[in-house]
């Protein structure tokens, strides 16, 4: 082997040497950020955003994988968490789900039962009546027989609201006296067996329902003689 070929070796090595510790430096960097990042875990992002008091599914997220220690400790790494949760506030597409942005759904009492009904979007909810909302249902009514006055009634004080759904357009109804469509939104209430019949009864037959929200705390009720009104007994 002559100088020149053993200096070609040489260099063959000397390169050989530098690319095994280059290789070594990156696997090294590459395990000290592991060291520091740590563990990975699964949390997840909202798809779009999500209106307060909405009912949580599981098709509003999406699947992230990211180091645990990243997360906060109200991060929501099991999905099953939302299950029977509303969301308290409006919460924003790409933020991750935490455990406070979410509360349970109201639950019914002993001797209650779920009804619902659709309620006119404009002038039975107008946005302000949410899971937890007490109202009181008024109901108005033809006179049964020709020459009787028309009435509006309480039919039921304190309902408590424990869902509301979408705004869905509805067309007439061939058997209401009103022919035209309009948009309603299903209100579901927890109710006794009774106000559910009464409830029941108003949807059915009622000219129109309204939802009157009552304020926080208000126990009062409606008086008996106010639950009945006539516009010509008004004075």
């Amino acid at each position: 082997m002559n100088s020149r070929q053993r200096r070609g070796v040489i260099l063959l090595l000397l390169s050989v040497l530098c690319a095994l510790g280059a290789f070594a430096g990156v696997l090294s960097v590459i395990n000290d950020v592991k060291s520091k990042v740590g563990p990975e875990v699964t949390a997840y992002e909202l798809k779009d955003d999500i209106k307060p008091y909405t009912a949580l599914t599981s098709d509003q997220f999406k699947q992230v994988r990211m180091p645990k220690r990243w997360l906060s400790d109200t991060a929501v790494t099991d999905l099953s968490a939302i299950r029977g949760k509303i969301a308290v506030t409006t919460l924003k597409a790409g933020s991750l789900l935490q455990s406070d942005m979410i509360v349970d759904r109201p639950a019914l009492r002993p001797g209650q039962q779920e009804v619902a009904i659709m309620i006119d979007a404009a002038t039975g909810v107008a946005g302000k009546i949410t899971p937890g909302s007490v109202v009181n249902v008024y109901a108005t009514f033809e006179g049964e027989q020709k020459g009787q006055p028309d009435q509006s009634r309480v039919i039921v004080a304190g309902a408590r609201v424990i869902d509301v759904g979408r705004i869905t357009a509805l067309e007439p109804d061939a058997d209401r006296r009103t022919q035209r469509s309009t948009d309603a939104v299903p209100i579901t209430f927890a109710l006794s067996a009774l106000d559910a019949q009464r409830l029941t009864y108003a949807e059915s037959f009622a000219k129109r329902v309204r939802l009157a929200l009552v304020a926080p705390g208000d126990d009062t009720g409606v008086p008996a003689q106010d639950r009945t009104y006539e516009l010509a007994k008004d004075k």
